[in-house]
């Protein structure tokens, strides 16, 4: 495989040549990828609010308070009290769902879920990673349940999630893996020696403070949709800032599922006003 630049030589893209191993061979590296923010416009979980409801899963009250949850996680910077009032929040909700119940419903919704999700900017950058022969892997707070198939619709070769306590086939509301922060660096730290990855040479992106530790943990970390804590941390140490904006269908990319209705065309921005959109639709839609 291909690998990236030597350290003490910048990288601006992702097409960098990378340097050899002593042995003559090329180190192998990874691009890790946070999800939420940085690769799609939401927040994954809270984004299957609705296909959750029209299961029985969760009601309309939940619906509401999972778009307004939404709203705030659109709005401000994903800190370490955010975080874990979403982790709280999610994990109160999940307890008792059925697990096989929960990959029917993403498996069968995917495509029209995230189809108008994920930024132009984001999956072009993926595939310039694979052309250049790294490993992308996505790393996510968010649970396994969800972000195994959007990475594996992103063509990306591994993911790393929050793992959910299940116990019976359904979650307790307690988690065995938390994928935020120093965890994520320790996941990514065991996977690359797994596979071998030089991380000196590899790249990593996130729009979050709480990701501090991931970015700088590779040789390449850039911030993407900073908020302003990550900004500006980015500017002090002088790490690439990028913007994604662009949503872009993935039809060519994500399998349309069995019996899948056709997939929404509207694109999902970050601003106030979509946000605000967004809550206001959900208010009239589900109101009681």
């Amino acid at each position: 495989m291909l690998a990236g630049v030597t350290a003490s030589e910048p990288s601006t893209s992702a097409s960098s040549v990378e340097a050899a191993a002593p042995s003559g061979n090329p180190v192998r590296t990874a691009a890790f990828f946070d999800l939420d923010k940085t690769v799609i416009a939401k927040s994954s979980t809270l984004a299957f609010s609705k296909p959750f409801f029209n299961q029985g899963l969760i009601n309309r009250r939940t619906v509401l308070k999972s778009a307004y949850a939404q709203f705030l996680f659109l709005m401000s910077g994903a800190d370490h009290d955010q975080i874990d009032r979403m982790r709280n929040y999610i994990t109160k909700m999940c307890a008792g769902w059925d697990v096989e119940q929960v990959k029917s419903i993403v498996g069968e919704t995917l495509h029209d879920i995230v189809d108008p999700l994920v930024f132009a900017e984001a999956a072009e950058l993926i595939a310039d990673h694979k052309l250049c022969g790294r490993d992308v892997v996505i790393v996510s707070a968010s649970g396994e349940e969800i972000v195994a198939p959007i990475a594996r619709a992103l063509g990306a070769t591994h993911a790393m999630a929050t793992r959910m306590v299940v116990e019976d086939g359904r979650y307790t509301g307690d988690i065995a893996f938390y994928c935020v922060g120093e965890n994520k660096v320790a996941a990514i730290r065991a996977l690359a020696a797994r596979e071998g990855y030089a991380l000196q040479h590899c790249y990593a992106y996130s729009d979050s403070i709480s990701d501090i530790p991931m970015l700088d943990a590779v040789g390449h970390p850039t911030v993407v949709n900073p908020d302003r804590a990550l900004r500006k941390e980015a500017v002090a140490r002088g790490w690439e800032i990028r913007s994604f904006s662009r949503p872009v269908p993935l039809r060519d990319r994500i399998p349309a599922p069995s019996g899948a209705a056709v997939a929404t065309t509207a694109a999902v921005g970050i601003s106030a006003l979509a946000a605000g959109a967004l809550t206001y639709t959900l208010l009239r839609r589900f109101a009681f």
